[in-house]
């Protein structure tokens, strides 16, 4: 009931934000004589806030057209590798002649970076992407909305994730490297451990985690401390809704965006409220850059998706309540996941000192977990004055965090075995 009523509301406002649009360009237009007067500029800015805070958010678009490499623009293009139900593989393809015309010589180390499915879509990581890009040949998990999904492709649960990400390690190839940005971080070590115990040929040769609950017992934050405090059958009766029509996934039961997103911004309602006051001054004010700047954040932040019922309650009660993973009883289809058994992928922790979604130490358990590995090939890095979201983006995750990430993966980036590997597909052809 709780999602049709959000979607009756959401239809409901719509001649009102229409109206609110229209008379904004009135006001504005160039045939009002008053249209620089304080009024009308107060008026187009409470006009603007009120459309912007009652519409629907759509997925947002990358938007990277190209990176720069040593000065000069390398042509970028987005290209759907996989295309699965719940998900899809993207590959940002980065324009040989130009990369040559930037003095890359060789190929350059191929990442896939493991998009959350929390919430948010995968172009939350837009930053990520955009600092990985001159360096490495990129590929992202691109996580659907369960909305737009028909109910008769049935469902998706947390081993159906780890299935698809040994299917898109898979089809990168070996030798390849892998990032977890916060949720995946379970996930991905599961995939790996499960792929090292198969002795899989593809098995990655390195994985960041970065700000993951891999054990949501240490530092536990207001997040970790609600999944304590409730039930799993409360998250259950609360938490989940069913798709209302109009909608394609219709039916299908989920845990809501809004939900999610109304939970995150209720942890920082006074900075959300804050920063919306400023906008309407901002845009009072005529200050375009600032305007811009909360436009952008707010754009993604507000663009959310929903969650099959069957992955969110397994999450809870995997990760967040039973912590089977730093426990040894997480199973996969019936096999128990040992990250012990990893000893040819190398790995690296990242965590924020003021993160108040996985705290200090959740993400360090990898290592107490991954006793297979040397200890040179385990290295754990905490950033300074950085809180959840800056772990991945921001001027400190360009100008500390990715460098460190990059230079661990070049240490262990095989620039002959990387060629061979590229070169391979084509001998076969020819052949």
């Amino acid at each position: 009931m709780l999602y049709t009523a959000y979607e009756i509301g959401h239809q409901a406002l719509a001649p009102f934000r229409l109206f609110a649009r229209a008379a904004a360009e009135l006001y504005g237009s160039q045939l009002n004589p008053a249209r620089d007067s304080w009024a009308s500029r107060a008026n187009i800015a409470a006009l603007k806030v009120y459309e912007s805070a009652t519409r629907r958010y759509g997925k947002p678009e990358w938007e990277l057209p190209f990176t720069e490499v040593n000065g000069v623009q390398v042509p970028v293009e987005i290209d759907t590798v996989i295309e699965k139900p719940f998900g899809s593989l993207l590959h940002f393809v980065r324009d040989e002649k130009a990369l040559a015309d930037a003095g890359v010589k060789g190929p350059q180390p191929r990442v896939l970076i493991v998009a959350p499915m929390s919430g948010h879509y995968a172009t939350l990581l837009r930053g990520t992407v955009q600092a990985m890009l001159p360096g490495h040949d990129v590929y992202i998990t691109d996580w659907a909305d369960a909305r737009t999904v028909p109910a008769f492709n049935g469902r998706f649960d947390l081993n159906d994730y780890i299935d698809y990400l040994i299917e898109f390690i898979r089809h990168i190839g070996p030798g390849a490297h892998t990032m977890a940005v916060c949720q995946p971080g379970p996930p991905l070590l599961a995939a790996v451990s499960l792929m090292s115990a198969w002795d899989d040929p593809t098995v990655p040769r390195s994985m960041t985690i970065m700000g993951s609950p891999i054990d949501a017992r240490k530092s536990p934050t207001v997040t970790n401390l609600l999944a304590q405090q409730r039930g799993f059958e409360w998250f259950e009766r609360n938490m989940i809704q069913t798709v209302p029509a109009p909608n394609a996934g219709m039916t299908r039961r989920v845990y809501p965006g809004f939900l999610q997103l109304f939970s995150f911004m209720s942890m920082n309602a006074e900075r959300h409220s804050s920063a919306m006051w400023d906008y309407f001054e901002n845009l009072v004010k005529g200050d375009d850059d600032s305007v811009e700047r909360h436009e952008r954040f707010y754009d993604e932040y507000l663009s959310v998706c929903d969650m099959t019922s069957e992955f969110y309650l397994q999450t809870i009660h995997d990760v967040f309540q039973e912590y089977l993973l730093p426990r040894g009883l997480m199973t996969h289809r019936g096999e128990f996941v040992d990250p012990s058994k990893i000893t040819k992928c190398a790995l690296l922790t990242v965590e924020g000192e003021l993160d108040d979604i996985s705290g200090i130490g959740q993400t360090q358990a990898a290592h107490e977990l991954c006793t297979g590995l040397k200890p040179t090939e385990r290295v754990d890095y905490i950033q300074e004055g950085v809180g959840h979201y800056g772990v991945f983006n921001g001027s400190r995750w360009r100008n500390i965090i990715q460098p460190k990430i990059a230079d661990f993966i070049a240490e262990r980036f095989d620039a002959k075995a990387e060629k061979a590997f590229r070169e391979a597909p084509r001998q076969q052809a020819a052949e």
